[in-house]
């Protein structure tokens, strides 16, 4: 499997007027290949979910390269930067930010399709075959997102990202503001779409379990940079770096 996506000392220094400034990404460097299922874990303020924004191109980094199948796309401006979310899209925490809350769910599918070019007259079978395909009712396209459970949004959200076939999924804590029963269905949701659609994830969480029984492999993120990676048996069963072992202990 080649390199689908390829991060190259990437960081992110916060700059606030003439202070010294926060860098919440520190010369992070790593890959991911086609196919495959990556984590990032760390303690919340390590920096995950900056990086998740800049590899999505969310916000511009100080420093490093973004490589998507080879191509440099750190400062994809136009044309290509809309080509990029053709092939990368990112679902969020809170997925009713996802959603217009004055739009309909069948609205916030429907409007990634309309960008993309599709006419109007297929959009709408087109919604209710990604919500059914994400576990929803076709119905729910009439639905407002204030009408939905935090599961049922997630599901729409997943369905908004797919709209335009991407190959990677940026996955940024989608199941921690869930209870547990429905993060475990979220997570069957997602490896069904992995096996349906052959899709590379980048999944972003805390929860080392979570981790352990959908990665391929992990990474370990804490004050803004990569202190270790290895599959989940790795960091699991054999941690190296201090904090990882501080981390393991406190999830196990």
């Amino acid at each position: 499997m080649g390199a689908l996506l390829e991060i190259q000392g990437l960081s992110k220094l916060f700059q606030d007027g003439e202070a010294a400034g926060d860098l919440a990404v520190d010369q992070v460097t790593f890959s991911l290949s086609e196919g495959e299922t990556l984590g990032i874990v760390g303690e919340s303020g390590c920096g995950k979910s900056t990086l998740a924004r800049l590899i999505a191109r969310l916000i511009p980094p100080t420093a490093g390269r973004i490589l998507l199948d080879g191509q440099d796309i750190t400062d994809a401006r136009g044309k290509k930067r809309r080509e990029i979310y053709r092939q990368m899209q990112m679902v969020f925490q809170f997925p009713a930010g996802s959603f217009d809350p004055r739009r309909t769910i069948g609205y916030g599918v429907g409007e990634i399709l309309a960008n993309s070019g599709v006419p109007k007259k297929e959009r709408a079978g087109q919604v209710a075959a990604l919500l059914e395909q994400c576990g929803l009712p076709a119905a729910f396209a009439q639905r407002y997102p204030h009408e939905i459970s935090g599961g049922e949004c997630q599901r729409a959200a997943i369905a908004r990202a797919l709209a335009v076939r991407p190959r990677l999924l940026i996955c940024d804590e989608v199941t921690s503001a869930l209870d547990m029963t429905v993060q475990q269905q979220i997570m069957a949701l997602l490896a069904t779409l992995r096996r349906q659609r052959g899709l590379s994830y980048l999944f972003i969480c805390h929860n080392l379990a979570l981790v352990q029984s959908f990665c391929d492999r992990v990474l370990v993120m804490h004050d803004g940079a990569i202190v270790e990676e290895g599959t989940p048996e790795q960091i699991i069963r054999a941690p190296k770096a201090a904090y990882t072992r501080r981390l393991v202990e406190a999830a196990f």
